[in-house]
């Protein structure tokens, strides 16, 4: 009985997420592309209350700037992106699963985007991708969980910093979830972090090859061997390589 009541739940969420999350992959860059984002206090804590209280979408203008850059530089016209802090929420998004399962992951990813259906109100700006910022205490939380978007629904889950020394790590993980949304490819090897030759190399022409001075943005690393890299500091220390303007629509 409780497996049949358990497939029905499961139809329903995805009958809402069929009529409800769907949105067109095909983007059309000569649009404005408006983010929108709900920062969410997922440690509970007091100082990451206050971090989240003093949260402003003027913190994101170096990375609007870095994204209209490279959307001109690939396409030869210009693209506009805005950032709009929304509502801080109470409701923490469902966790990605450990083991990476097909079932495991499909499931999550019908939760997920029953979730993000679900805190959605009507008083909500409109936005092509929306964002659910889940911030931590680095003094209580050393290491954060794997972030992660989806293109089918433009919504995703990301895990950030409640400081101010890692403003602009958090920028860098918030433009690569973005641009998941948008079609965008991880290109680092899932077993070792190591960017993939070629596809995640900001110059994969260079030579020597080794030290490459910047990361590809969707390696989010930067390449100083065969076997090591280094993480970038900044949005500055990053770029947009071709294969990823094309995946998403720029080239």
């Amino acid at each position: 009985m409780w497996k049949k009541i358990r497939i029905l739940i499961l139809l329903i969420i995805l009958l809402i997420v069929a009529v409800n999350a769907y949105r067109d992959q095909n983007q059309n860059w000569s649009k404005p592309i408006i983010v929108l984002l709900h920062p969410i206090n997922a440690d509970g804590l007091p100082t990451t209350q206050q971090y989240i209280q003093q949260l402003s979408a003027q913190d994101l203008n170096g990375a609007r700037e870095y994204l209209e850059k490279a959307a001109q530089q690939y396409r030869g016209q210009p693209t506009y992106f805005y950032f709009n802090l929304g509502r801080e929420l109470q409701v923490l998004p469902p966790k990605v699963p450990e083991q990476d399962s097909l079932i495991d992951t499909v499931l999550w990813s019908l939760k997920f985007r029953f979730y993000a259906w679900k805190q959605r109100q009507s008083s909500d700006p409109s936005a092509n991708v929306t964002l659910f910022l889940n911030y931590y205490d680095p003094v209580q939380t050393k290491q954060l969980k794997h972030s992660t978007a989806l293109q089918k629904g433009r919504i995703g889950s990301i895990n950030l910093f409640a400081s101010k020394q890692q403003t602009e790590q958090n920028k860098i993980v918030l433009v690569h979830e973005l641009l998941h949304a948008f079609g965008a490819s991880d290109k680092y090897d899932l077993a070792t972090g190591q960017p993939i030759y070629p596809l995640g190399y900001a110059f994969p022409d260079q030579q020597p090859l080794f030290p490459q001075t910047k990361a590809e943005l969707m390696a989010g690393h930067i390449p100083l061997s065969q076997t090591t890299s280094k993480m970038p500091e900044s949005l500055n220390q990053t770029l947009i390589n071709e294969i990823t303007a094309i995946e998403l629509g720029w080239k």
